[in-house]
């Protein structure tokens, strides 16, 4: 994720670093919903103090708050680092799209088309190594629209406490309201595209 957020600097307007953009939004954000620090602070589980420097880009945020921030918010994570930048491209090459990766477990996910303030959805390639699998609570945003569509490989979807199998060519669609789970078999990995909105 750090590498995500390092090719976002790299890329960022010299005038404004990308620790005070990100202020900047989870200023607007509270503001937005007329939350004082205190609320926040409640229903996030970040101290006020770290809130309060956050915002005034006193120190720099970790993936643990802006984790739980993202969750109070509603947002992806992805969604929280596109709103600080301004407009976006049309067109995104290939060397340009950011990779995350867990190599520790086997999951590569790269942004094919990373979220915008204009645009709702954004598109991710994800590759699971064979006998992974990766649990999820519950979602970034209630009803946040999944579309899923396999490329190769064997991969079983939980969602709503339902499990579905699914090949090359398959598309599953959801809204998640819970818990989630993607797993791999022991003999085959794969690799799909997940579009969101």
């Amino acid at each position: 994720m750090w590498e995500y957020f390092s090719d976002m600097e790299s890329n960022a307007p010299d005038d404004l670093s990308i620790d005070r953009r990100i202020a900047q939004r989870l200023r607007a954000l509270r503001a937005e919903r007329g939350w004082p620090l205190d609320e926040l602070a409640r229903r996030s589980g970040v101290s006020r103090a770290t809130l309060s420097r956050l915002e005034n880009a006193e120190v720099s945020p970790t993936a643990s708050v802006l984790g739980k921030l993202c969750a109070v918010y509603g947002l992806t994570m992805s969604r929280l680092m596109h709103l600080v930048e301004g407009d976006f491209a049309p067109v995104l090459r290939r060397a340009e799209q950011p990779v995350w990766s867990d190599p520790e477990i086997g999951f590569r996910r790269r942004s094919l088309s990373p979220p915008a303030q204009t645009l709702a959805g954004e598109a991710l390639e994800c590759d699971l190594d064979p006998g992974v699998r990766i649990a999820y609570d519950e979602p970034p945003r209630p009803g946040l629209e999944h579309h899923l569509v396999m490329v190769d490989g064997e991969l079983e979807v939980t969602v709503g406490g339902r499990a579905h199998s699914l090949r090359p060519g398959d598309c599953l669609r959801y809204q998640l309201f819970g818990p989630s789970a993607f797993a791999t078999p022991a003999h085959s990995g794969a690799r799909y595209v997940l579009f969101m909105v």
